[in-house]
């Protein structure tokens, strides 16, 4: 039985990730699984940003949290949600923001910069770090991973990919998705 140091896994972000990548058997062949989907992928990310501000639009729950100015982003802030359009300047900025994070996922290696930027994406949504009146909470943070894994899911299997390829792809994916939550929790706990 592997002895686990557990109030490290609070501290020491390297440890996690390898504890949790372990446990589920994440690893060298599904980082390779991942980054070989990216010819296939990168042409569809605009399509999956755009599915998930549509899905995020829908619901006031979501969508209020794209009114405080986003970090980074210096044009006009909406007043209201009625100004918050989808095509409103700040809504591309967080677009990109989006596309730039999958891109990511499947062609930068998984090493100790990768880790800070996964933590970072959980981070960002708390007043933890980028702007203290972003405060999303965790029950909109897993609606959302779910529906990016669903979305994700979806295209990877429209991708006609040979049975074995596609499996492996579709495994892959999936334990990521599931670091990637894990790392966004992390940030709502007291």
């Amino acid at each position: 039985m592997r002895q686990i140091d557990e109030p490290r896994l609070e501290t020491d972000l390297g440890y996690r990730f390898n504890y949790v990548a372990e446990f589920m058997g994440f690893g060298a062949d599904d980082i390779a699984a991942i980054h070989a989907a990216a010819p296939a992928l990168a042409p569809l990310v605009p399509g999956l940003v755009d599915a998930v501000y549509a899905k995020l639009h829908n619901y006031d729950a979501t969508w209020r949290h794209f009114l405080p100015r986003q970090h980074g982003y210096e044009g006009a802030v909406p007043v209201s949600l009625a100004e918050l359009t989808p095509d409103h300047e700040q809504i591309q900025f967080r677009k990109q923001h989006l596309g730039r994070y999958l891109v990511n996922l499947v062609t930068k290696p998984y090493d100790g910069k990768m880790l800070e930027y996964l933590d970072m994406v959980g981070k960002i949504h708390t007043p933890k770090a980028g702007s203290q009146s972003i405060n999303v909470p965790l029950v909109q943070m897993n609606a959302l991973m779910g529906f990016v894994a669903d979305a994700l899911t979806a295209t990877i299997l429209a991708l006609n990919l040979d049975r074995t390829t596609e499996a492996r792809t579709l495994r892959a994916f999936n334990k990521l998705l599931w670091v990637q939550n894990d790392l966004m929790a992390r940030h709502y706990a007291a």
